[in-house]
């Protein structure tokens, strides 16, 4: 009775306002694009409502090719048509945890795997299952791919009811597969833990070849367009008591091998410790075009750019120079130029330009309003995701002559509106140590009167949140109940910490930031203050949400500044470094040592709770692979303890960035009401 009373409730809230969550959430996502190679047909993923589906496009229209018909929070990824493009191959479900089990967030009986399928294009076609594994690449020639499972390499006809092969067995885990361009070897990379080689398999001979085997961890290698070099980036091998630190920095290479032979010769060395982060973030850390210029990540000029240079070492250049970071890039038709998406001249938002991969000089694609992101070129057009203020992500043509975009995503259903949708406004602000600190403000100012203010705080921390829907799944949901709020009548301020992307490298490592000081903590108060001074806003009603590192600085929030923050709802965050660095993995992956251990407590929420009275939202799915459960566990029961008004909302068998569209509703409805009772109404 006190369900459906609260219910009728919310039903009759919400038509007060005239804006349901639904309307702000049910947007499809679109994702993982991939082209045939005559560049006749395009496929890319549809999320909506958390059921996924493949949709392709050929001679001007498009059509979804798979049905799966439900909400079950299984992924679909590494899309590749076959040589004759009358095949699609993809991988469904996602990778296990460390017990072995693959991610089941709707606790289906049958379990669930991490499996590759494939389907032929022509309407009304059945996908049949390949084998269990992931990363599939073609074999040339032989209507195969070869996989990865297990750290090892296998492959398999595509057809049905036929047996894989197993290509060889190598210690350590075998991945990052190449064919040659010849088709008769596999460049792969075998990672042994404090070190990693780089390998080639010989097809018809059935042999191994390791190239340069040295001490340091070698990856990220890619063949030369006549398949008689190899590149790849070398990093120092990993010391006794050296813990792998996100957001450090370590020296790197480039090298180039001959392929026969396997001698290599650096032909770059960074100044510093400019790598880590260019290799880890982008798809594509490095290329070969086929103009003959390699092409490479580095952040040693303070931003990540991209830099090429020719094989032999010489006529290093910045193709992409100037203010701002690149995210990803793709090359035109002949490999003379490429299309790169980053922040360039809009700091806050994402664009595309054009550079020449010989002198660089970039040229400004796209601009304005939108965010375009992840640029694909096929048959001599420009495709890419593109999102607005109140449109998400979709697959969309671009127009050169018009300046233009036009959709090839099916229309949205009837539950989507973008009519409630405010456009974000860029808020500069300064922390209390001068650090400038950029934000994007979500106020409805049709509504009169003060409301309640509201701090939301990113994950990662490697993230940037834009003026516009992300392009990062986890980030778009966000994204849009950050706009539901505000229609709601709150106040958000969405705050990018120091620690994030999108300013620069010293920006991202930042002094003393989480385990070794909290130094990032002081831009969530900066926040808080801001919306304070805000004429719209209540300024004895500030909260505060967030996800991941975001949850970690919720708790921070109503831990220290009770003052300032009058309730917190915390998704999955980290609440105790010192328990990271030692049970989640050596060092928490923030390189936390035992001299560090009493600096990371201290720079935790549960160092000191003597000060926290504020209610709290924790919400966590058990699943976690990033965040342990047990970090909720430990700080929800030490706030029981302390009387602390403290809610729970568990996800069974849910990970750590939700996978189904019903958990999201469920969080956000939480959240909401959460809000509602303990925030603007009280």
């Amino acid at each position: 009775m006190k369900f459906t009373t609260f219910f009728i409730a919310v039903l009759a809230y919400q038509a007060a306002i005239g804006q349901s969550l639904e309307q702000f959430l049910s947007h499809p996502i679109s994702s993982e694009l991939a082209q045939s190679q005559d560049g006749a047909l395009l496929a890319w993923v549809v999320n909506d409502h958390g059921r996924r589906n493949i949709f392709v496009h050929a001679n001007g229209a498009t059509r979804q090719l798979t049905s799966y018909k439900e909400d079950d929070g299984q992924e679909l990824s590494g899309l590749l048509f076959s040589e004759k493009g009358d095949l699609l191959v993809y991988v469904r479900g996602g990778a296990t945890n460390r017990r072995g089990e693959n991610p089941n967030p709707a606790s289906q009986p049958e379990g669930a795997e991490q499996a590759i399928w494939c389907v032929n294009v022509s309407p009304g076609s059945e996908p049949f299952r390949l084998a269990s594994g992931n990363s599939p690449s073609l074999l040339k020639g032989k209507n195969q791919i070869v996989f990865n499972r297990g750290g090892q390499l296998y492959s398999i006809p595509l057809e049905k009811e036929v047996f894989l092969e197993q290509l060889f067995k190598a210690r350590g885990s075998n991945g990052n597969h190449q064919l040659s361009p010849d088709g008769t070897k596999i460049l792969f990379v075998s990672d042994r833990g404090d070190h990693a080689f780089i390998g080639v398999y010989h097809i018809n001979e059935k042999k191994i070849q390791w190239i340069a085997p040295e001490i340091g961890h070698d990856g990220y290698s890619v063949w030369s367009p006549d398949g008689k070099s190899i590149a790849f980036l070398r990093m120092p091998g990993t010391r006794i008591g050296e813990l792998p630190n996100i957001i450090g920095g370590v020296k790197f290479s480039l090298w180039v091998a001959n392929a026969t032979t396997g001698k290599a010769t650096a032909i770059w060395n960074s100044p510093g410790d400019d790598g880590g982060f260019s290799q880890n973030y982008p798809s594509t850390p490095l290329s070969w075009s086929k103009s003959n210029r390699l092409l490479f990540f580095s952040e040693h000029e303070d931003w990540n750019h991209v830099y090429a240079i020719n094989p032999d070492g010489s006529d290093l250049r910045d193709i992409t120079p100037g203010i701002g970071m690149v995210e990803s890039y793709c090359y035109n038709a002949d490999q003379t130029a490429i299309y790169f998406d980053g922040n360039r001249e809009d700091i806050d938002r994402r664009h595309i330009w054009m550079s020449d991969v010989k002198v660089g000089k970039p040229v400004a694609v796209t601009s304005g309003e939108g965010i375009e992101m992840y640029p694909a070129w096929v048959n001599g057009a420009l495709y890419c995701f593109r999102s607005t203020y109140n449109t998400s992500k979709t697959l969309v043509r671009h127009d050169a002559k018009k300046n233009t975009f036009e959709s090839l995503d099916l229309k949205v259903g009837p539950a989507f509106s973008p009519k409630g949708f405010v456009k974000p406004e860029q808020v500069i602000m300064k922390a209390p140590d001068g650090t400038t600190v950029h934000g994007q403000l979500f106020v409805d100012r049709n509504q009169k009167g003060k409301r309640p203010g509201v701090v939301f705080m990113h994950g990662g921390p490697i993230r940037q949140m834009l003026l516009g829907f992300h392009y990062s799944e986890y980030y778009i949901n966000t994204y849009a109940f950050n706009q539901y709020l505000a229609s709601q009548g709150y106040a958000v301020l969405s705050v990018n910490y120091r620690d994030g992307i999108g300013y620069g490298r010293d920006f991202r490592r930042a002094k003393n930031q989480g385990p070794r000081g909290a130094s990032e903590y002081q831009d969530v108060v900066a926040a808080g203050n801001y919306l304070k001074t805000l004429p719209e806003v209540d300024a004895s009603k500030i909260g505060l949400w967030g996800g991941s590192y975001g949850g970690y600085l919720t708790a921070m929030g109503l831990a220290r500044n009770p003052e300032l923050f009058k309730a917190g709802v915390d998704l999955h965050g980290v609440h105790d470094w010192a328990f990271r660095a030692r049970e989640f993995s050596p060092g928490g992956w923030w390189g936390i040592g035992e001299a560090d251990m009493a600096l990371a407590y201290t720079s935790s929420p549960v160092s000191d709770l003597s000060k926290w009275t504020a209610p709290v939202l924790f919400v966590h799915g058990d699943d976690d692979r990033n965040v342990l459960f047990q970090q909720t566990i430990d700080l929800a029961e030490q706030l029981r303890d302390k009387k602390v008004d403290t809610e729970i909302l568990v996800l069974p068998d849910e990970v750590h960035g939700f996978l189904r569209y019903q958990s999201w509703q469920q969080v956000f409805d939480a959240a909401t009401d959460f809000f509602n009772r303990k925030l603007k109404n009280k």
